[in-house]
């Protein structure tokens, strides 16, 4: 079927290849060189991106009790967070971060579009850093493009040898910072320095010099349109009161050339066909035709825009952050009544809550205590009676530990045996030993009777964990 007989038919489908028709994107065939211009926007993004993944970088160096602060260990399965140790029983929540984290990214991409892609994302990041070393070794974007169409020359060889080179060692960079937060950093160094890396040590390092050296440095916007998902999947968070980066058609057209002296014609509208908003745009695209895939909501189109609106002397706001519905004359809504935002918050809520729960009661130690089952009693010759139980003892702290054992309740003139000697516990697992709880027979009122156990730190008392369990006997005649 052509283009022609799709136009014919009625309904959506034909609104849609219509559109399709008039919809263009870079594929890839010329580099873009995005203008660098100062504003507000700028600042915005520059802030953000170095609050972010400042600390990606200089964190792991930190260092707590004589240890990393921040590790993930993931050959002890642990994570340890300054005096906070997570081990892989605490891991659901990780599961609320990672839900906190995507309902955030939600949340914020029903009100506000693609803020995540324009401020904080970090191929938008290390792009931005590459594109801004390019500019500081071969020049503005027109130099840049004409050093791109020049022949090879020496000068030519040098800027661009120079750039890779630096650009490398970013990537380089990039992937050491990465690795450091799974291993102790100046371990790492030292086994790198002296070419000692684990084998799987050498593949993340590489996969993330390539990555990061082709994703920022060569592909750029083109991994936003055909790898990103989050690109792909934004048009169903983002609706009509959703507010992003827009063109008021309305007071800018019909547009037209700026004349001599700052004359503008009565009839045209505020914009001047300056191109600015294109040339900062660093995907490339034209705000001025409406809503494109490749806009991550930077705001970098409004800096341009309002820096020319100052010149000519037009209020500013050609180009601002509004919704589609503010621009056609309906009422905008606020945040809080967006509906599925208001679901979005309600899970962060709950998530949060259970995540704080969740560190409150963490512990240096957790106890399980199991009862045998097989017998559940056993009835000794002094006419007593005895119960069997095993102790799984979780010690989270970083250092081996001596448990004394205790118990309240239960039978009035019970013993514990089999911890005369304070059980070792091993640091980052469970160590797993065997108690016996013996009873006199005739103080027994029930055939279960409520008892709790304690285990408690010799080395450092303040390190305990309860577990309240039954002790069994004979039903009473």
């Amino acid at each position: 079927m052509s283009t022609a007989e799709i136009k014919k038919e009625p309904g959506e489908v034909t609104q849609i290849y219509q559109e399709f028709e008039s919809w263009s994107v870079n594929t890839g065939g010329k580099t873009i060189h995005a203008k660098r211009m100062p504003g507000f926007f700028r600042k915005v993004k520059d802030y953000t991106q170095l609050a972010l993944w400042l600390p990606f970088f200089l964190l792991p160096y930190l260092r707590w009790n004589g240890s990393q602060a921040v590790l993930f260990d993931i050959d002890h399965r642990q994570f340890h967070f300054f005096s906070l140790t997570v081990l892989p029983q605490d891991i659901w929540m990780l599961s609320l971060v990672l839900l906190v984290a995507a309902m955030t990214l939600f949340a914020v991409t029903s009100v506000a579009s693609r803020v995540w892609c324009g401020y904080f994302c970090f191929q938008t990041a290390w792009t931005d850093w590459f594109t801004w070393i390019e500019e500081r070794i071969e020049g503005n974007p027109t130099a840049r493009k004409k050093l791109d169409d020049a022949p090879w020359t020496f000068d030519k060889l040098r800027k661009k040898a120079l750039k890779h080179a630096v650009w490398m060692l970013i990537a380089l960079l990039t992937g050491i910072s990465f690795s450091i937060w799974f291993v102790d950093a100046f371990d790492y160094w030292n086994q790198l320095i002296h070419l000692q890396l684990a084998p799987v040590g050498w593949v993340v390092l590489i996969m993330f010099f390539f990555g990061t050296y082709l994703l920022a440095g060569l592909l750029r916007e083109q991994t936003c349109f055909w790898l990103c998902p989050y690109a792909r999947i934004q048009g169903v968070m983002s609706d009509a009161q959703t507010i992003m980066p827009t063109y008021d058609h309305t007071r800018g057209e019909p547009r037209g050339k700026l004349r001599r002296g700052g004359e503008v014609v009565a009839q045209q509208g505020d914009c001047i066909d300056c191109f600015q908003c294109v040339q900062v745009c660093p995907t490339g695209v034209d705000i001025r035709e409406g809503q494109q895939l490749g806009c991550i909501t930077c705001g970098l189109c409004i800096d341009a825009c309002d820096s020319i609106m100052d010149k000519i002397s037009k209020p500013r706001g050609l180009i601002r952050y509004a919704s589609l519905d503010e621009l056609s004359g309906q009422p905008a809504k606020k945040m809080y009544q967006h509906p599925r935002t208001l679901v979005y918050v309600g899970i962060i809520v709950l998530a949060m809550s259970g995540i704080i729960w969740g560190l409150t009661h963490l512990g240096a130690m957790t106890l399980k205590v199991i009862p045998e089952r097989q017998p559940m009693f056993v009835r000794l010759s002094d006419g007593s009676i005895q119960n069997k139980y095993t102790f799984k003892v979780l010690n989270k702290t970083d250092r081996d530990l001596h448990v004394n054992v205790t118990a309240e309740g239960g039978v009035a003139g019970q013993n514990i045996l089999g911890a005369e000697k304070a059980p070792l516990t091993h640091h980052g697992r469970v160590t797993s030993f065997t108690i016996f709880v013996k009873a006199p027979g005739k103080n027994l009122k029930d055939d279960t009777t409520p008892i709790e156990f304690r285990v408690q730190s010799v080395e450092d008392p303040a390190v305990a964990a309860e577990y309240k369990s039954k002790f069994y006997g004979p039903k009473p005649r």
